[in-house]
């Protein structure tokens, strides 16, 4: 209670001041009281006490300028080390004095402690996801250097060891040139004890440690600090969170209104009609238009009040301007659900946020709940619901899709549709003004039908949310998102080294990483991984077993698995004997193993399921069994061209072996990873139109996956396994 009380008032008179800054014995003594391991310092007012305080403690010693506006020393020229004699000490004062400029609170005399290696750790509050514990390299060039790790809040003491060993320089914490190991677990107490402090004081905005200085002995000392403070506010913006059942209900509408329909082909009114008609919603759809008369032979409404019969979705598309007014038909009507296209709101700023906020404020107290504005527009498979800007039509599945994007989302829709990919549903969530991504988290945390959730993100508006929910969400079903504008993190004004290093991208990336989020770099590994995750069993671990047609193809495929932290082990000698007995004597004996371009359409098969069957695989990379078809067709025609005594019958029968082996090799492959419970990542030989990368198996619970690239599959069993991870060190609660 004492400590706590002491560190508050320190605070207090920290936030007086201007800038918010402790000096440094202040923030030494604040990090005393909680356990961290701060080296003894004597603070002197003037020259002789200094020199008085350098004899006691003895030389040598460092000799620092203290003071709460003096945030950066070392530039200022304030910090004086190795100081071997009382002589030194005295010009080194000077010195301090001179450029002290005023500032000067007195002068702190230490130890100097003498180290090979220097390590940094600290605490900034993010203004999205709050706290963040960074650790890295430290000294003097920790910025220039920036390898770091950090996490969010809550620290565990297994994401504390983790971040640790997460820097790329972690060997050095090892023992190195003849200096012990540092001691990693008094690094993780570190680490913990600042999450404590930051906790449980929230108006401390910054804590730099640096430099921790590790001794011979692997011992650590924190030798420099610096804490400011901020006043937190208390006032947060309220959103209010949508219920499972409300986001549900978006996607299954039985009557649907359109209002501002056009007969103008191209226009949205016309677009979102013809799509939802066209793409097979059998449900009833009605337009509106104050000019009434007919579009399409249909007749048109002048007001939504004018239906006759209820409904549940209104698709907006008429100027920004008249929305509000709709919003008393709405509610005459009662009418709870708007899917609102229309542009020109919060995304325009000024009048146009000004408007968003208005619109919002009246559709709560209507009981109106928007999608959008500023949307693409949403789709369900399952029931034939198309309503988009552009006529994509992907098969009904289990993969659930947001994009803040909707062009982006639409051109994911029309890769899913291409390459057999299920959707389970679609939103372009828009300006997210009511509706945002983590009501659609939430939605599908509950929904029996999603397995897979898709995000494309351009930004998070309620990060701690987000972070709360997709953690939460991570630990059902997997989470595969997509981050646009990462190449314009923002500046983030910092006083410390902690705070200059606590990028947008590394915060983001830290809390997707404990969140269980699978993130990833281009559009397409959106879709592979959405192929994989829905489609194959989750690997156990890292272990891969590769099996090609040709030998180089195996040993690319293995430098990439090496590259990706995939493990591709030996096989053991059991192994070896039993897939002796299948294959000619000069096959490759090893992992990856190479079919030698046998002909024998058993043999894949054969070897596959021992593969499978071995315990020391998690999974297999299977390359160019799928697509010799395209070979074999292309081999009979210029078969056909060149020798016309050729019988055509054979030729044809040829061709049509090998597309029924394909066909019949597909649907093994999914029964085999049923009955092993392990994935099997396919590459095709050769593509050609009408080629996807799933292959529905009916009857069975997984499909077959064959991906274009071994880049492609082997990424996609590297990111299966990252979720996996996720999962194992966070289990299901």
């Amino acid at each position: 209670m004492e400590m706590t009380v002491d560190i508050t008032q320190t605070i207090r008179n920290a936030l007086q001041r201007p800038g918010g800054a402790l000096n440094e014995n202040e923030a030494k003594k604040v990090l005393r009281r909680c356990g961290i391991p701060v080296v003894e310092e004597t603070v002197a007012l003037d020259v002789d006490e200094a020199l008085a305080a350098a004899e006691t403690m003895g030389y040598p010693v460092v000799l620092k300028g203290l003071g709460h506006q003096l945030l950066h020393k070392s530039e200022m020229g304030l910090v004086h080390v190795n100081l071997q004699t009382a002589e030194h000490l005295q010009r080194a004062a000077k010195d301090i004095l001179t450029h002290g400029n005023g500032r000067l609170e007195g002068l702190l005399v230490q130890p100097h402690i003498s180290a090979r290696r220097e390590l940094m750790a600290g605490m900034v509050r993010d203004p999205q996801f709050g706290p963040v514990i960074m650790f890295g390299l430290g000294g003097v060039l920790a910025e220039a250097l920036s390898d770091t790790a950090c996490r969010l809040l809550p620290l565990s003491a297994a994401e504390a060891t983790e971040m640790i060993a997460a820097i790329r320089a972690a060997s050095l914490l090892d023992a190195f040139r003849g200096e012990s190991a540092v001691d990693r677990a008094g690094v993780a107490d570190v680490l913990l004890k600042l999450s404590e402090l930051a906790s449980a004081f929230p108006d401390i905005a910054e804590i730099d440690l640096n430099p921790l200085m590790i001794g011979s002995d692997g011992s650590i000392h924190v030798v420099d600090a610096l804490i400011t403070c901020r006043a937190q506010s208390t006032a947060q913006r309220f959103v209010e969170a949508v219920a499972p059942g409300d986001i549900h209900n978006l996607f299954y509408p039985r009557r649907i209104a359109f209002v501002g329909a056009s007969a103008q082909f191209g226009k949205w009114g016309h677009m979102l009609f013809a799509n939802t008609v066209g793409g097979g919603f059998k449900g009833d759809v009605y337009l509106v238009n104050p000019r009434g008369g007919k579009i399409a032979g249909r007749d048109v409404y002048r007001r939504v009040t004018e239906i006759p019969e209820a409904i549940d979705l209104v698709v907006v598309t008429i100027p920004a301007a008249h929305v509000r007014g709709l919003l008393p038909e709405l509610k005459q009507k009662g009418i709870r659900n708007m899917l609102l296209i229309t542009s020109g709101f919060g995304e325009t700023g000024g009048d146009g946020l000004d408007l968003e906020h208005a619109l919002v404020k009246e559709a709560r107290e209507a009981g109106v709940l928007i999608l959008g504005p500023n949307t693409m527009g949403i789709c369900n498979p399952h029931i034939h619901f198309y309503c988009t800007g552009s006529p994509v039509r992907p098969k009904a599945g289990h993969t659930a899709v947001v994009a803040q994007s909707g062009n982006m989302g639409t051109q994911l829709l029309a890769f899913a549709e291409q390459q057999g990919i299920g959707i389970r549903g679609f939103a372009g969530s828009g300006n997210e003004a009511m509706l945002t991504i983590e009501d659609f988290l939430e939605g599908f945390e509950h929904d029996p039908l999603t397995r897979t959730v898709m995000l494309y993100i351009e930004s998070v508006k309620q990060g701690r949310r987000f972070f709360e929910s997709a953690r939460r969400v991570s630990r059902q079903k997997p989470i595969v998102l997509l981050k646009g504008g990462q190449s314009l993190a923002g500046n983030r004004a910092a006083a410390s080294h902690t705070g200059a290093m606590a990028s947008d991208n590394a915060v983001f990336n830290a809390m997707c990483h404990q969140a269980g989020i699978v993130k990833v770099d281009r559009p397409m590994e959106l879709l592979d991984l959405s192929a994989a995750f829905s489609s194959l069993p989750l690997p156990a671990g890292n272990r891969a077993a590769i099996m090609t047609l040709g030998g180089g193809w195996g040993v690319v495929t293995a430098d990439l698995c090496a590259q990706n932290g995939i493990d591709v082990p030996p096989l053991d000698d059991a192994l070896v004997q039993r897939i002796d007995t299948m294959l000619p004597p000069y096959w490759s004996r090893t992992n990856p193993v190479d079919l030698v371009g046998e002909n024998d359409l058993d043999l894949p098969l054969a070897v596959m399921e021992e593969l499978l069957r071995w315990e020391g695989c998690d999974g297999v990379i299977n390359l160019g069994i799928l697509g010799r078809r395209i070979f074999v067709k292309r081999l009979t025609e210029a078969t056909a061209a060149a020798d016309p005594e050729l019988d055509p019958e054979f030729l044809e029968l040829a061709r049509k072996t090998l597309q029924s082996f394909e066909k019949t090799y597909v649907q093994r492959i999914a029964m085999l990873c049923a009955k092993y419970g392990k994935p099997v990542f396919g590459v095709s030989l050769l593509r050609e139109d009408g080629d996807r990368t799933v292959y529905t198996v009916d009857g069975c619970e997984f499909n077959g996956v064959f991906f274009e690239t071994p880049e492609r599959a082997v990424q996609a069993f590297a990111k299966m396994v990252e979720y996996r991870r996720f999962l194992d060190r966070s289990p299901s609660e």
